[in-house]
């Protein structure tokens, strides 16, 4: 596989991953670099991915050939729950070899592709395996989602201590500002404190703001 795949992660399950992982692949598109974004393992959905939805949506793209052909959206669960939940109430077992080949298909067809996750890093995929040991196997370099609501702060330095342990290269932090928040004291803070550990512990991290889109 091209080293060009992308694995994007947050802080829980409601960090705004597919948000961010839309528009970062939008921004990526809109600079040249041909950029594709398929969900790891879609739970909640059946037949169709929901977040590859979102992300064709904030992209501003049509379904691509690869939707039609499910190599966007390879493992798809119907209970809204961690996959490994999801894939025992389904009563099948996760296809990893199946979600490697559309990943590596995908890498050859695409400059880089944004490999989204379920839910945080530490969400287990079997009973046996969790997100983040999957990403540190596979070598992805990582995205990792954040935002600026309350709490956000424990649960990043959190994963970022996890990252660390596990040697897994920190590419990006995108930091979510939607949706957006009237009052922006805690926000502002978070940022300026995350922003400020990850120049004294990991300074070849890129930071990057995901605004709301339109403004």
């Amino acid at each position: 596989m091209k080293q060009n795949v992308y694995f994007v992660s947050g802080i829980d399950t409601d960090a705004g991953k597919s948000y961010a992982t839309g528009y970062l692949a939008r921004e990526w598109n809109k600079n040249g670099k041909r950029t594709i974004t398929q969900k790891f393992i879609q739970t909640g959905n059946v037949g169709h991915s929901e977040d590859i939805d979102l992300h064709r949506r904030i992209m501003e793209i049509p379904f691509t050939r690869e939707d039609q052909e499910g190599l966007t959206m390879p493992e798809i669960f119907s209970y809204p729950a961690s996959p490994h939940l999801a894939s025992r109430l389904d009563h099948r077992p996760i296809d990893f070899d199946k979600i490697k080949h559309a990943t590596e298909v995908l890498s050859e067809r695409y400059d880089c592709v944004l490999l989204e996750g379920a839910g945080g890093l530490m969400v287990p995929l079997t009973t046996e395996l969790l997100t983040i040991e999957y990403i540190a196997q596979e070598k992805y370099p990582l995205i990792f989602v954040t935002s600026g609501k309350l709490g956000s702060i424990n649960h990043t330095l959190l994963s970022l201590e996890a990252i660390q342990k596990r040697d897994i290269v920190l590419d990006t932090v995108l930091y979510n500002l939607y949706p957006t928040v009237e009052d922006k004291t805690i926000q502002d803070d978070t940022m300026e404190f995350i922003r400020a550990w990850l120049e004294k512990y990991f300074p070849e991290t890129k930071f990057l703001l995901v605004p709301e889109i339109g403004k």
